[in-house]
């Protein structure tokens, strides 16, 4: 019998190891696993064959992950394509004021080009839409027809969830001054087009 403390009631040792994986920052030894849990690499190396085992028999979605005489609790490799995407929405750094004045034009103002926005927000947008279109918020919706066939933009299925939106009818309504300010700025946007 081993001179290691008692486990923590309710605890087992493979709890503990898996615990212990799941905060660790990188993969580790199980002699580091023995050490915290003042227990012998042994008795580790069994627990960790324990936990591999359930893992997979439970068909849960982590794996131990096993790179020389390291270890690591990792997602399952089916899962790639869903934790990439879920850890770039859920990753991302906030939008800037300009970045969401401009997701705000292309949300209601569906299909809108570049100029179209630039004339509202008096300022240039291509930085932002550029952004905006990395982070798969907007993308194009094909090209107007008029002098220079400049790209439309629209909001993406990503713009939704990013928003915890449904649709875009959950928008809350534009003031009526604001709606004029737009309108008068897609005018004023059209007429320089044609120009």
């Amino acid at each position: 019998m081993s001179d290691a403390p008692n486990l923590p009631s309710g605890a087992t040792l493979c709890a503990l190891v898996e615990s212990l994986l799941f905060i660790a920052p990188k993969p580790v030894t199980p002699g580091e696993l023995g050490k915290a849990l003042e227990r012998p690499a042994a008795e580790i190396r069994e627990a960790l064959a324990a936990l591999e085992q359930s893992l997979r028999q439970d068909q849960r979605g982590l794996r131990l992950q096993r790179a020389g005489q390291t270890v690591a609790l990792v997602t399952m490799p089916e899962a790639a394509q869903a934790v990439a995407r879920f850890t770039a929405l859920a990753t991302h750094t906030r939008l800037s004021k300009p970045a969401l004045e401009t997701l705000a034009i292309v949300a209601y103002q569906q299909p809108v080009t570049r100029g179209q926005i630039e004339a509202i927000r008096g300022v240039d947008c291509a930085h932002i839409l550029r952004a905006l279109l990395a982070r798969e918020l907007i993308q194009s919706r094909g090209r107007r027809a008029t002098i220079g066939n400049p790209i439309l933009y629209g909001v993406t299925e990503e713009f939704l969830q990013y928003f915890g939106l449904t649709s875009l009818a959950e928008l809350p309504d534009l003031a009526e001054t604001d709606e004029g300010k737009l309108a008068d700025a897609m005018v004023e946007d059209t007429t320089r087009e044609e120009d």
